[in-house]
């Protein structure tokens, strides 16, 4: 398409660009070749855009000025993942039901369904419209599931849970697996605790590979609509997890643990069992969560601090060996002029 056809799609605005240059794809940065657009942020990288060859450079609205074709918009982030969207093609699956799947006969599947080899749907399940099953999927009993499911290759689906419209599971993601529950018995020996309620998934949650989001002792595990759940993430049973939150890669988030709405907890973030976070927070990578945090708070280390301070500490911490020499210097043995304490 023309350059100025994907400005307007995009709602952006050009600068020094050529409005009749095509578009043929988008591009990182530096790879990026005549033709293409790519995509730049922060403005400590201006360089990278002075020197690209594509054909345009999506930037904010307040990037600085350069001498290359740029389009202006108020979301660059979300502008290039509109434009990657429009240059990139979706494999095309006609609907239909693949000879080696097995289909329980009371389940009930919706319109245009895609059901793939070696797929498993078992007793009593519901599905709505629009719904794409890939490669060795497994859907247990119970289970009700909205329109336009997509689940791929080795996604699991445990036994009545819920699923609302608009959700994805991606390869080996797992919903409902037993949440984390032993009691020990009067010979010392663990006995397992049954794990009866659901894990429940509300509309446009995504779910990422080898993500767990394990089911309740007794009431429900909840994912609530909009969020995004990162590749080997564990939701513990029984927590709940607001509305477009995003717990990243390897998240760990313990039993009963709830958690607030657009929260963002970044790689390697633990939560303890039963704490509270607030709406709006944000813990920085590898932060360990042991209380309560309230709403807003942006925390870091462990145990969890405020980051500004936790910046301050780990500003010290690396001349914790020469703040320890210039102390031991200073305190000097009373008679014994020149004596350092050791």
């Amino acid at each position: 398409m023309k350059l100025r056809e994907l400005a307007q799609r995009l709602g952006g605005e050009l600068e020094n660009a050529a409005e009749n240059a095509e578009i043929t794809g988008v591009a990182g940065i530096e790879e990026a070749s005549a033709g293409q657009v790519t995509f730049v942020a922060n403005p400590k990288y201006a360089a990278a855009a002075r020197s690209t060859r594509a054909s345009a450079v999506i930037v904010g609205t307040d990037f600085p000025t350069v001498d290359r074709p740029m389009l202006r918009h108020g979301n660059p982030y979300l502008a290039f993942a509109r434009a990657i969207e429009m240059f990139h093609r979706k494999p095309e699956r006609r609907p239909g039901v693949h000879k080696t799947a097995v289909i329980d006969p009371s389940a009930k599947i919706g319109k245009a369904a895609f059901i793939g080899p070696y797929v498993v749907i078992d007793e009593d399940v519901e599905i709505g419209d629009n719904c794409t099953l890939l490669a060795h999927a497994v859907i247990y009993p119970g289970a009700r599931i909205g329109k336009n499911f997509f689940a791929h290759a080795h996604a699991v689906v445990r036994e009545n849970c819920v699923l609302g419209d608009n959700v994805i599971l991606q390869n080996g993601a797992v919903v409902g697996s037993d949440g984390f529950g032993f009691a020990k018995d009067e010979k010392g020996e663990w006995h397992k605790i049954l794990q009866s309620g659901p894990a429940v998934l509300e509309n446009d949650v995504e779910v990422q590979a080898n993500a767990c989001i394990d089911r309740a002792s007794v009431g429900e595990t909840r994912v609530g609509r909009g969020s995004k759940v990162d590749n080997l993430v564990q939701v513990g049973h029984g927590s709940k997890v607001g509305e477009r939150t995003l717990l990243c890669a390897q998240v760990g988030l313990a039993g009963s643990t709830h958690v607030g709405n657009d929260v963002i907890l970044a790689g390697q973030v633990g939560v303890a069992g039963h704490c509270s976070i607030g709406n709006g927070v944000i813990a920085t990578a590898q932060t360990g969560i042991p209380n309560d945090v309230a709403d807003g708070k942006v925390v870091s280390g462990y145990p969890a601090i405020e980051n500004r301070q936790w910046l301050r500490a780990v500003a010290v911490f690396s001349r914790l060996p020469e703040l320890a020499r210039s102390l031991r210097a200073s305190r000097k043995v009373p008679g014994r002029e020149g004596a350092a304490i050791e």
